[in-house]
């Protein structure tokens, strides 16, 4: 693996990606606070869900996913969505979990694995 340079694009560009969702609220919710503090420093950043957490792009699941420390994961997905923040639902993991493009929130887009390769390949990423 080789280090950021100076002139590295991963320097200010940040891929969160999560696998898990509402079997581990703490750790879905915490990547998504950890995306929009990105943001808010003024990274450029995207979220890759995978596995599980593909059901987080499901309309109405993000209402009521919490953490412990209280936040809430609509609350920090709508400051994103306000942002345009790309978030990206794993095709494969959608479609065997029978979620279809129209079930998904606004401003959330399905993507093959080679979208995540790609976004990694050019960002500092953060697996949860």
């Amino acid at each position: 693996m080789t280090e950021a340079t100076e002139n590295d694009p991963r320097e200010n560009n940040v891929l969160i990606t999560i696998s898990c969702g509402t079997n581990n609220p703490n750790r879905s919710v915490r990547g998504i606070h950890l995306a929009q503090v990105a943001h808010s420093m003024g990274k450029n950043v995207a979220i890759f869900l995978l596995d599980e957490a593909v059901y987080i792009a499901r309309k109405g699941i993000a209402e009521n996913l919490r953490a412990p420390t209280g936040d809430i994961a609509d609350d920090l997905l709508a400051y994103l969505q306000e942002f345009e923040v790309p978030i990206y639902a794993c095709a494969p993991c959608a479609k065997t979990r029978q979620i279809k493009e129209e079930d998904l929130m606004e401003g959330f887009e399905m993507a093959p694995a080679s979208k995540m390769w790609e976004l990694a390949c050019k960002s500092t990423t953060i697996s949860l």
